[in-house]
């Protein structure tokens, strides 16, 4: 991955993940949740290809958490 790419999957991931908090603010689900997921697995790849432990270990439990309670919401109702 070049830094130049590298550097768009970073900052599509900071937007993706600062629409999540603001379409949860607006308490619209499970669109908040769900962009929160896929922000999520954009700073995983990132991440991992920097070899940034702190950061992985943070968006693959995030990541893992949200898919988990999208899934919980839907398959318990």
């Amino acid at each position: 991955m070049t830094n130049k790419l590298l550097s768009i999957v970073k900052w599509t991931a900071t937007n993706l993940l600062v629409i999540s908090v603001a379409l949860n603010g607006l308490g619209i689900y499970p669109w908040g949740p769900i962009v929160a997921i896929f922000g999520g697995i954009l700073w995983l790849i990132a991440a991992w290809y920097m070899n940034d432990m702190p950061l992985i270990m943070t968006n693959l439990l995030m990541t893992s958490v949200g898919i988990f309670a999208v899934g919980y919401n839907y398959w318990s109702a």
